[in-house]
């Protein structure tokens, strides 16, 4: 069974101040080219359809056009897909009833109830059938209502009790997961972007080993495309670049190949061709123009200048030579001392002091005896302190 992995489509996003409407368009048509020459036997898309929960109508009518444009290809080539932390998961399930007469699968919304089970669509080779397990993106909290008297307290928790009750047949059956998760395996924490969201301290972590059983797990996510913990456990990454941090990669289309059971799966890549490219620039102004290619002028693009001198209106010479600048910045001798500078600075760790701090700054002087007093109790009142000293009375 060979099929593409997609995910983080992140319809309606926009990069900086820019739409990203036409590039979107562009790229989803080079992936409806590729199906129709590639004639995989499914699509899996692993969530974050939109960028935003409630998708712009532009948005909707952009997925609307892909979806309809691979609906077009004959034979049918079926498309299965998930809710991510981005989207909606009840919008995502909208119609989909109806549209999984004509091959397009979505799992918006988790089983409410302890008799419903996760989607799951099988699709028939030479080497047997093969499962593909939809799993839409989970909080422990989604899932509480299907464990009342135990109920997960861990995203590790909350993934893999969801899976046990599935009831899996792993030995003698292929079983593909679509997943949308933050999984790290054997202790590190795979590759990070800018772009994006990914809970302080690790708290949403899925430990890898809680999927081991799946003959391949299509993560989406993470933006950069790589193997979490082994080679069938794998992020595909973006089809386009949605941040400067993303710069340097080589966007692709996924290309998975199922043999028979208990071999690893062929993995190949399907270079992409955005309208335009995410390029970083670093250099004096007179370097950056000197060297501005005519072919990069629609591109978007990072500068950073190191002039120790300011140069005269630098933006406005910049545009002569690229049309849509995302960021200027300054790297030089002055701006290095003062971020040095800022390091040094006393970090104020109670609560107390910082507020003392913002309202010196607010009202232009210190707060008096009575105020302090007020506010202590209010920080005493909110931690806990008032009922630590009743309950010792």
């Amino acid at each position: 069974m060979k099929f593409f992995h997609l995910s983080d489509l992140h319809i309606g996003k926009q990069l900086h101040h820019y739409n990203l409407k036409e590039d979107q368009e562009a790229i989803l048509r080079e992936v409806v080219s590729y199906a129709e020459k590639e004639r995989p036997d499914a699509i899996l898309i692993a969530g974050d359809i939109y960028d935003k929960p409630v998708p712009s109508a532009e948005a909707v009518a952009v997925f609307d056009a892909f979806l309809t444009q691979l609906s077009e290809l004959r034979p049918v080539i079926p498309v299965l897909l998930i809710s991510g932390n981005h989207d909606s998961a009840q919008r995502l399930d909208y119609a989909s009833g109806i549209l999984s007469r004509y091959q397009i699968h979505v799992a918006g919304t988790l089983p409410k109830r302890e008799e419903e089970m996760l989607k799951k669509v099988t699709f028939s080779d030479s080497y047997g059938e093969v499962d593909v397990y939809l799993l839409p993106f989970l909080k422990p909290s989604y899932v509480r209502q299907l464990f009342l008297e135990n109920p997960p307290e861990s995203y590790k928790e909350a993934v893999e009790r969801m899976l046990k009750r599935e009831k899996i047949d792993d030995q003698n059956r292929r079983n593909v997961l679509v997943s949308h998760q933050f999984y790290t395996g054997a202790g590190a924490s795979p590759e990070g972007c800018d772009s994006e969201t990914v809970t302080v301290g690790g708290l949403d972590n899925v430990d890898t080993r809680v999927v081991e059983q799946f003959d391949y797990v299509a993560l989406g996510h993470l933006h950069s495309p790589q193997n979490v913990g082994n080679e069938r456990i794998r992020y595909c990454g973006t089809l386009l670049k949605y941040s400067v941090s993303e710069a340097e990669h080589q966007k692709s289309i996924t290309v998975v190949t199922l043999g028979e059971k208990g071999t690893l799966p062929q993995v190949e890549y399907l270079p992409l061709h955005p309208l335009r490219d995410v390029k970083k620039k670093r250099g004096t102004l007179e370097e950056i123009l000197r060297e501005a290619k005519e072919e990069e002028r629609g591109d978007y693009i990072s500068i950073t200048l190191t002039d120790e001198q300011e140069p005269y209106q630098p933006k406005e010479q910049l545009r002569q030579a690229y049309e849509r600048i995302l960021e200027v910045k300054i790297d030089n001798t002055r701006t290095r001392n003062q971020l040095s500078e800022e390091e040094e600075l006393p970090i104020q760790t109670d609560p107390l002091s910082v507020f003392a701090d913002f309202y010196q700054e607010m009202q232009g002087r210190p707060m008096n005896e009575e105020e302090w007093e007020i506010m202590k109790g209010i920080y005493d009142l909110a931690s806990g302190e008032d009922e630590t000293k009743e309950s010792g009375r």
